[in-house]
């Protein structure tokens, strides 16, 4: 049965039904740990403790009996609505709100996306083009419905589909031209996402460059800054090849190591569901 209520919410009202997280997951088709992540994003939104823990089971507090009380109210207004709205042959709208590094977002999920809205007019979508490695933790609290997440942050509770590799070139100014890769290395600075992004240093390790570099950087959390940056001769990066393309063409940027990329792995991640609606399944689909 179709529920409007926030994911947290659901799992929250699963779990005062069945008094057990285990048969809350039972009941929304979800695994005991998403059941358990979403209920503590939950309190943690809040900032309140929604239940008592026991041996005979989970026991809602006086905030959580109060919350219980709003859900139902909710949910009565809900079935309203989905009468009204199957009664009148109506389609609800539905959104989906994914998430994920811009330039993947901007090169492969945004065009698959607007490749399915033909078919589905009713779906309107939510694009998180994202750079913080917050991903993870919005799948996790219902936030996002789809994730792209390195492949290595995918873990058990979640359904995921691996995406076509990624490939990352080093890029310059066309300014430096006629400058040897050691010498750019050497005496410029790297330009990266932000102090956690190491996509520029793993790409020099790869390739055996990395004790040539200067360790500073500037830092830029938009990936259009961060390319014109790069093209006003401010230091050099790693770059989507996909999303270089366009510079590359255009002369604004230069790959300064053809031939050589450092390969990443995404996956298109989202939390199991027991019915998959056709809209769902198709973007999926259309996202490579």
């Amino acid at each position: 049965m179709m529920s409007l209520l926030h994911p947290g919410l659901e799992a929250f009202v699963a779990v005062i039904h069945q008094s057990t997280v285990h048969g809350a997951a039972k009941q929304i088709g979800l695994t005991q740990t998403g059941v358990t992540q979403r209920i503590r994003a939950l309190e943690r939104q809040l900032g309140l403790t929604l239940f008592t823990r026991s041996r005979s089971g989970m026991r809602p507090t006086v905030e959580g009996e109060a919350l219980y009380r709003y859900c139902r109210a909710a949910k009565d207004l809900e079935g309203e609505l989905l009468s009204s709205l199957l009664s009148s042959n109506a389609e609800a709208s539905v959104r989906i709100d994914i998430i994920g590094p811009s330039s993947t977002m901007r090169t492969r999920v945004i065009p698959g996306a607007m490749s399915i809205l033909g078919n589905f007019a009713n779906v309107q979508f939510t694009f998180n083009l994202n750079d913080s490695g917050q991903a993870l933790s919005h799948l996790k609290s219902g936030a996002s419905q789809l994730a792209i997440l390195n492949r290595r942050e995918v873990v058990n509770e979640l359904d995921s589909k691996l995406l076509n590799p990624a490939n990352y070139i080093l890029v310059a100014t066309p300014k430096w031209a006629q400058r040897g890769l050691e010498n750019i290395i050497t005496n410029e600075c790297i330009i990266d996402f932000n102090e956690p992004d190491e996509a520029t240093f793993d790409y020099l390790k790869k390739y055996d460059l990395f004790d040539l570099a200067k360790k500073d950087r500037h830092f830029a959390n938009n990936i259009d800054a961060l390319a014109t940056i790069v093209a006003s001769g401010w230091g050099y990066s790693v770059l989507l090849e996909d999303f270089a393309a366009p510079f590359l063409k255009t002369g604004k940027l230069i790959n300064i190591h053809p031939g050589y990329a450092l390969k990443t792995e995404f996956a298109l991640a989202w939390y199991p569901r027991p019915e998959m609606p056709a809209y769902f399944a198709a973007l999926i689909k259309a996202i490579q």
